[in-house]
């Protein structure tokens, strides 16, 4: 079969690799209808995520359940599904207090042998294990694009507002506006919050921000600081989201946000870096960081999806045949595309 692999930093291929094989009795075998390219996948793209040359990539999937083992419950043969990001097995300390996210035998799709050595989602046919956890059927009417989001990127922009505990009446900025940050003002807005500011230096992304319902500010043709203080009073906001995952922002996240606020850092870390950690303590500020717990969310997600009060579907751009892998990774380095769907 085909399948997107990592070569080198700065290059992927399309090649033929093996055909998944059942090898567990939870196990499923999934015919995957669409995949799509995260911005997590480029950190495996630039290198600074460790994956083996020709190990095959991708986290995000639709698809069409071919095979199952005699354990596997949660769809039957020919239903749609779509998958989480990650497997968990529900059985350890961390799935029993419900933080699947963090558990001990957790795999990630698609990210090499430091994560659990379980082959990706850019591929005609992915193999699933503990299926019944990771999966869920995709519910009647709704298209792949939408459905694609539930089991990572929505999921995560959810779990970012979530997590820092906002409620109803709350204000909130989202620094970084990729797809996360888009997702995150959308929840965001479920949940209540009265006034969302949207900050990032791309204007189309801006403009999205808008439609969704948030105010925009320029990080550099603006101040976001004043604009926010001079928006709230002075006092900041209740909830800060940090979708970008370096250093700098959240040293701004942290500036942004009211005393006693909560940022939520949902951008991936990596490396070292200059907090003011100082000013977080002088604040009060509640620091709420780490991967997001998707598998706990994604029957809330596509709950709110189908009542139409979550709609991921904007933020695709781009529809490419996986054949077409390389340049559509070429495209997304660039930040040509928002969204970019790959179909096998």
């Amino acid at each position: 079969m085909r399948a997107v692999t990592f070569q080198s930093p700065g290059e992927v291929a399309v090649e033929d690799v093996p055909e998944p094989e059942l090898a567990a009795p939870d196990d499923a075998i999934v015919q995957v209808d669409a995949g799509g390219i995260c911005g997590s996948d480029l950190h495996i793209y630039h290198g600074r995520v460790p994956v083996e040359q020709g190990f095959t990539i991708g986290h995000e999937f639709v698809g069409t359940v071919l095979a199952a083992g005699p354990e596997f419950e949660r769809a039957t043969v020919g239903e749609r599904v779509l998958g989480c990001f990650h497997t968990a097995c529900a059985t350890c300390t961390p799935c029993i207090r419900g933080d699947y996210h963090r558990c001990a035998h957790g795999r990630t799709f698609g990210h090499g042998s430091k994560l659990g050595d379980l082959q990706g989602a850019q591929a005609e046919r992915l193999l699933v294990p503990r299926a019944n956890l990771t999966l869920r059927r995709v519910p009647e009417g709704m298209s792949d694009d939408v459905a694609l989001f539930a089991g990572d990127v929505l999921g995560t922009g959810y779990h970012a507002v979530a997590h820092a505990g906002l409620r109803s009446g709350d204000t909130a900025a989202v620094l970084g506006l990729g797809p996360v940050g888009l997702c995150a003002i959308q929840a965001a807005r479920a949940a209540g919050a009265t006034q969302v500011f949207a900050i990032d230096t791309v204007s189309d992304r801006l403009e999205m921000a808008r439609r969704f319902g948030a105010t925009p500010i320029h990080l550099t043709d603006e101040e976001p600081k004043r604009a926010i203080r001079t928006a709230t009073e002075g006092a900041g906001v209740d909830v800060v989201v940090d979708a970008v995952g370096d250093p700098a922002p959240l040293a701004l996240a942290i500036s942004l946000v009211r005393d006693a606020g909560t940022v939520s850092g949902i951008g991936a870390y990596a490396g070292k870096g200059e907090v003011p950690l100082g000013l977080a303590w002088l604040k009060g500020v509640t620091l709420r960081l780490g991967l997001a717990n998707v598998i706990a969310h994604v029957d809330r997600v596509l709950a709110m999806v189908s009542a139409g009060l979550l709609d991921p579907a904007p933020l695709v751009t781009h529809h490419m045949p996986l054949d077409e892998a390389p340049d559509a990774y070429a495209i997304y380095d660039r930040r040509e595309a928002l969204k970019i769907v790959l179909t096998p």
